[in-house]
């Protein structure tokens, strides 16, 4: 979608740093930049909602040979793509650099290496075109991406308070959100990520990088029987809404390989299982991790009054997640927010529209903004 090239658009106050103060009647574009992990991204996007543009350059195949991101490969990767997708973002969008209103950037959490590129270009852009800097927490920006594309007005507010729930490679927790910049954390996971538990499962199975996506395609086979094997689903406490998957994980890594024998070792890997067994396998897993998250969901909802859902992060492309999901929403009579599968993954659109509220609050950052490897929420 190409913006009106006719469409007023004022310089906010102050130069750098500055606010969106007396502005609520005009539109306002955010150029963001998010390269926390291994994509490199960038977005335009108007007013927090209509996202007019949204470059992803993946590095999966860069990082297939070894079946997991390897830090350094990724910052450098993000250095040579950087530039070129920020170019793209601004293309696609119709527009030139100097229509932006402000400079975003996931400048938390995730590998440092990866950040850093990500904010040094952010910080040069916001600089030399003397536009406000907008931190953003990339797992607060997960939680906002399901609000991309709705419309101006009062629908936002008309969902508040949300329960939140975040599910990526790096992250599982729910949330308490106000609004879209006001968020408190309920639980998160004391162990593995779902999605770190997701890929280690498609390895156990012997399925190629990326895990977790092949997983959910495996447990889509003609026959595949999600109660061929009974795996935990971890409660940790009656009232605890925080999330373990080492023990589904070890559950399933003993079902494949058999018991370790002394000194650690297998005397089995995944070639000795059938086809209809690896499905079957990879369908009980599923329905346990998913169960695990829908049973901390449903813990949450039934403790708080909450009148939408928000869900993001990676997993939300997981088909069965996405199902258990809508379920509980129309149990309880909530409005959902599930983004659209391209906006599933890492993406920078995400950080422009928190970055949108956090701008017209007045909420900025400046020249000094760090890179950051842990969450702030």
């Amino acid at each position: 979608m190409t913006p009106s090239v006719e469409r007023e658009h004022r310089r906010s106050g102050g130069g750098r740093g500055g606010g969106a103060r007396g502005r609520r009647n005009i539109a306002l574009l955010i150029l963001a930049i998010e390269t926390s992990c291994d994509e490199t991204a960038a977005a335009v996007v108007e007013d927090g909602h209509l996202v007019l543009s949204n470059v992803i350059a993946s590095q999966h195949d860069l990082h297939a040979e070894y079946a997991g991101v390897v830090p350094e490969l990724a910052s450098r990767a993000h250095s040579e793509r950087v530039l070129p997708v920020v170019r793209k973002a601004i293309s696609e969008a119709g527009i030139n650099l100097h229509r932006v209103d402000a400079i975003a950037v996931g400048n938390r959490p995730g590998l440092i290496g990866s950040l850093l590129v990500g904010v040094a270009a952010a910080k040069a852009l916001a600089w030399s075109l003397a536009k406000p800097l907008i931190g953003v927490d990339h797992v607060h920006a997960h939680l906002y991406s399901g609000l991309l594309g709705a419309g101006p007005g009062g629908r936002h507010e008309a969902n508040f308070p949300a329960l939140g729930l975040v599910v990526s490679g790096g992250h599982t927790a729910l949330y308490h959100v106000d609004s879209p910049i006001d968020v408190r954390r309920l639980g998160s996971t004391i162990d593995d990520a779902v999605g770190e538990a997701f890929d280690k499962a498609a390895t156990i199975l012997g399925l190629p990088y990326p895990g977790g996506p092949n997983l959910d395609r495996l447990t889509q086979t003609p026959g595949a029987d999600d109660r061929a094997f009974d795996f935990p689903v971890s409660r940790i406490a009656p009232d605890s809404l925080d999330f373990s998957f080492s023990g589904l994980k070890t559950s399933l890594l003993y079902a494949v390989r058999g018991v370790p024998q002394r000194g650690g070792h297998f005397l089995k890997d995944h070639t000795w299982l059938s086809e209809s067994s690896r499905a079957d396998l990879a369908a009980s897993f599923q329905r346990a991790a998913v169960g695990a998250v829908i049973l901390k969901l449903q813990r949450a909802v039934q403790g708080g009054r909450y009148r939408s859902i928000l869900a993001g992060g990676g997993v939300t492309a997981n088909s069965l997640l996405r199902r258990r999901l809508d379920e509980v929403a129309k149990q309880h009579s909530l409005a959902l927010f599930l983004p659209p599968l391209d906006l599933c993954v890492d993406n920078a659109a995400m950080i422009a529209g928190v970055a949108y509220h956090l701008l017209s609050a007045g909420r900025v950052s400046d020249l000094s903004l760090q890179a950051m490897p842990t969450t702030s929420c």
